[in-house]
């Protein structure tokens, strides 16, 4: 067992996944030897990066510790350390029902955990980090936190208030970036349509992508999680401009009935909302959005389910999640609403709609049988390499199957020819 050695154990979403590789630059540099999901525990110290956010998030933290300190107990580890949303939002608890833990850090304690770790202090740039996505592929977080308070949900809680980064201190990475060999960015924040408000005094976001657009060696820009309430329509503009800003937009909408929608505190009606995605497919034709929706919220009745099931087969998504509603505490949902929706009526809703999601899906993939499309190699299997297209992004979307006929590059670009549709899978072939 080396003395030098952490693993990090990153949990829950692509936000955390950008933590935790920048506490693996940190420690790098201060002179350990870092892993990153290891797929077991090993090493002196194990490092996990919890999720806070929903109910299952949360009892997948908690498993994790436990299994890790059951590692700790057998011998196999010397230390668990516990940083991330959980512990910032749980701590005292925690501290209480898991002594055997070593320390609790909140999910900005960074500097803090490094420090307690190293005999020496190292400077590393705030926005350096290791890669964990792969080498052409990286998340670009461009602000922390959320001003929306919508009824359900304890981000908020957890990370406090929008702080935008700087335009220029985001260029910095993204040329670092560039630099290492990275070509795709995945440009992530809890709400992108608020970017900029808070440090430029306006919505930022075109005016950023404009910026990093432009700087040599970036090939795709891709937008994770707008809000649809004070949508920064100038960002379409930036799609037209820009060949390497993709065609894909992830919005989470959560509903279309007028009263479930008030319910959330979501700040715009179902009307608003059409009106929204026809403004943005009117000035993007083939724009592929994903957005997310939630059953089973108070005031969700047959009648408003049904609305947001032909919500759903009206509009059809090209790419959609949903889920069921669980109660968090302290949320305004949980103070004001009584979760009175039993649980299986919440998971029949929820296979209903993805039962229609995945017809949809199947069309719209359908429709791509026989266009020549240009994809990003991201892995070599068996028997195929394994691709994305613009309108996919890593870990949700489809993937592209191409038969290997020749070797491709990973992180290369390759126009391919669709053969074959499945509802979450193209087969492809390389064009000579």
């Amino acid at each position: 067992m080396s003395a030098k050695t952490i693993d990090v154990v990153t949990l829950g979403c692509s936000k955390n996944l950008v933590d935790s590789e920048r506490v693996m630059k940190m420690l790098s540099d201060a002179g350990f030897e870092v892993t990153h999901d290891a797929g077991s525990f090993s090493g002196d110290i194990v490092v996990i990066n919890t999720c806070g956010f929903i109910g299952d998030a949360k009892e997948e933290s908690v498993e994790t510790i436990l299994e890790a300190v059951q590692a700790k107990n057998d011998g196999i580890v010397g230390r668990v350390i516990v940083m991330g949303c959980l512990s910032e939002r749980y701590r005292d608890d925690l501290i209480k029902e898991i002594p055997e833990v070593d320390r609790w850090y909140g999910k900005f304690d960074w500097k803090e955990l490094v420090a307690d770790l190293a005999k020496e202090r190292h400077q590393t740039a705030t926005y350096d980090r290791v890669l964990t996505t792969g080498p052409h592929h990286a998340y670009l977080k461009i602000a922390e936190g959320c001003n929306r308070f919508c009824a359900f949900c304890a981000i908020p809680l957890i990370t406090g208030r929008y702080k935008s980064r700087p335009i220029d201190e985001i260029a910095d990475e993204v040329r670092m970036l560039v630099s290492r060999g990275v070509s795709e960015f995945n440009v992530i924040a809890q709400d992108l349509s608020s970017y900029g408000t808070d440090i430029y005094g306006e919505k930022s976001l075109a005016r950023l992508i404009d910026c990093i657009a432009v700087i040599p060696g970036v090939k795709w820009i891709r937008l994770h999680y707008a809000y649809p309430s004070d949508f920064p329509y100038d960002i379409l503009q930036s799609m037209n401009s820009h060949k390497n800003v993709c065609h894909y937009l992830d919005i989470a909408l959560q509903h279309i009935s007028d009263n479930v929608l008030a319910n959330m505190r979501r700040h715009i009606t179902g009307d608003e909302t059409r009106k929204l995605i026809a403004e943005i497919r009117a000035a993007v034709p083939d724009i592929h959005l994903r957005t997310t929706l939630m059953v089973g919220f108070p005031g969700e009745g047959e009648r408003e389910f049904e609305q947001l099931l032909d919500f759903v087969k009206e509009v059809r998504f090209e790419r959609m999640g949903a889920f069921a509603y669980c109660e968090e505490e302290d949320t305004f949902a949980a103070r004001n609403f009584t979760d009175s929706i039993p649980d299986q009526v919440k998971q029949r809703r929820l296979d209903r709609l993805m039962a229609v999601q995945e017809e949809i899906s199947l069309e719209i993939q359908q429709q791509k049988v026989g266009k020549i499309l240009k994809i990003v190699i991201d892995r070599e299997d068996d028997d195929y390499y394994v691709g994305r297209t613009q309108w996919d992004s890593p870990e949700v979307d489809p993937e592209v199957l191409v038969k290997k006929q020749s070797v491709l590059k990973i992180g290369g670009f390759y126009d391919v020819r669709i053969t074959e549709a499945l509802p979450f899978e193209l087969i492809a072939e390389i064009v000579d």
